[in-house]
């Protein structure tokens, strides 16, 4: 038995060891294939979205804005990154945002949207400033001839200069020309880059001017001084149908321009003026993620007030409308953020930590499963200590030297060593431990016993003898 015992153990533990090594390996592979998909995972939902914004034109109230805002998020550390692309204005805004070269774009509302664009921020409100020099200047300047126009239906005839080189400018006019009962083919347009007021306000030819933009917006303030200077105080033209345009074209708001908007001595206007509104907005396509847009103008309205003490035109910024029936609708990201209904973290994720939570399940289940398979062999080689020791109880009894049994003793132990080894490694549960337990206790007995009987047998020898 010792032979034979002694042979299968030096044969059995180097295998062992084998099957211990791979099953560490496995372990291991699986803990570092979890841990990589929670670091991926982490590293997704955590890392900042960056944002491509199209804004322009370089070096405009627009562009200084959304720089200051970039810089603002980094400093904040914010979730949300922004990659300004600078253009030569709205127009070339739209087309990288139709082309899908931007993620955001800043734009009037009026502009020729792609299908699928909405709003995310209102930048500012533009208002629409028609004005007619009244043609007697300050005294030393040139005098010109009276102006005949005081309201929008004296135009007719006439030339207007429009500030803007893009369409949208002079469309709008037609829109009001239109509304006005004005036939805007009556009406000449003549368009002027913004660093060409004085040209335009010096053209005898143009008799009416026209500027959209915020009510402190430099460039109208200008002109109309420069007008005032050079062409006689300014008459205001009101756009008395402002509310039927609002109506027909929900892109536009009436609005009106208070008293001295523009200055106040003189009083520029000298009386409220109604005019129309349009607003300038920062807008991305309904196919940007939710979360990526919530996240934005969440951060946004974060930073509006440190932005405000940097530059006053961020004052301006607004919330969009989330009314679903408006012409320029909010983006489904934005409103959720406005209307306070954006889901939490639970909500956006919970299918996916169920799935985590499962998934991690089955791979428990499935390591469990195949530790068992591995660990067959060894619960095999258990079983069959145990019924050596069975069998070695009754081998006990019918040895008749201690020498034999210290042999036995000593098989008896090498086996429970490997047995406890079998358990440390986990391939034997307690409760096999413990019947293990019951069987090496009645061996024990067995040996105890059977030393006392040899022991008595040694000692009743010599006095048969005598």
């Amino acid at each position: 038995m010792s032979q034979t015992d002694g042979s299968n153990g030096a044969l059995e533990l180097p295998a062992r060891g084998r099957k211990k090594n791979s099953y560490l390996f496995l372990v291991l592979a699986v803990g570092l294939f979890i841990f990589a998909g929670v670091a991926g995972a982490s590293y997704l939902l955590w890392r900042p979205t960056t944002l491509r914004i199209a804004v322009g034109p370089s070096g405009s109230d627009d562009q200084q804005l959304i720089q200051a805002l970039a810089q603002a998020f980094v400093r904040e550390g914010s979730p949300v990154r922004l990659s300004l692309i600078t253009t030569a204005g709205p127009v070339d805004s739209i087309a990288l945002l139709r082309t899908g070269k931007t993620d955001l774009a800043v734009a009037r509302a009026d502009e020729e949207m792609p299908d699928g664009t909405e709003s995310v921020a209102i930048m500012r409100k533009n208002v629409v400033v028609l004005w007619a020099p009244s043609g007697s200047p300050r005294k030393g300047s040139a005098k010109g001839a009276k102006s005949k126009i005081k309201t929008l239906d004296d135009l007719a005839g006439h030339r207007v200069g429009v500030v803007g080189r893009t369409q949208v400018n002079a469309t709008l006019l037609r829109v009001i020309l239109t509304e006005s009962g004005v036939n805007p083919d009556k009406v000449a347009i003549a368009a002027f880059n913004t660093d060409q007021i004085n040209e335009m306000v010096r053209d005898p030819s143009i008799d009416a001017f026209m500027t959209v933009g915020p009510l402190d917006s430099k460039i109208t303030i200008d002109a109309i001084a420069a007008t005032a200077r050079d062409r006689g105080e300014p008459t205001f033209l009101p756009i008395d149908v402002s509310e039927t345009i609002a109506r027909k074209h929900p892109l536009y708001e009436s609005e009106e321009i208070p008293g001295s908007a523009f200055t106040s001595s003189p009083a520029r206007p000298d009386d409220t003026v109604e005019t129309i509104e349009v607003n300038h907005l920062i807008v991305a396509p309904k196919s940007l993620s939710d979360n990526a847009v919530g996240a934005f103008i969440r951060q946004l309205f974060a930073v509006r007030p440190q932005l405000m003490r940097e530059l006053p035109t961020a004052a301006k910024i607004e919330k969009p409308d989330t009314d679903k029936d408006a012409a320029l609708p909010a983006h489904p990201g934005a409103a959720a953020f406005i209307d306070g209904t954006e889901r939490t973290f639970m909500d956006q994720y919970s299918d996916y930590i169920w799935g985590a939570v499962l998934l991690l399940s089955v791979i428990g289940s499935g390591s469990a499963a195949l530790r068992h398979y591995i660990k067959r062999d060894e619960r095999r080689l258990n079983t069959l200590h145990r019924e050596k020791l069975l069998a070695a109880i009754s081998l006990v009894r019918k040895i008749d030297s201690i020498e034999e049994l210290d042999a036995l003793q000593s098989e008896a132990d090498d086996i429970l060593r490997e047995t406890l080894d079998y358990f440390d490694d986990g391939a034997i549960e307690e409760g096999d431990l413990t019947a293990y337990a019951l069987v090496l206790e009645q061996f024990h007995h067995a040996v105890v016993d059977r030393r006392t009987a040899i022991a008595g047998s040694a000692v009743n020898m010599p006095r048969m003898r005598a």
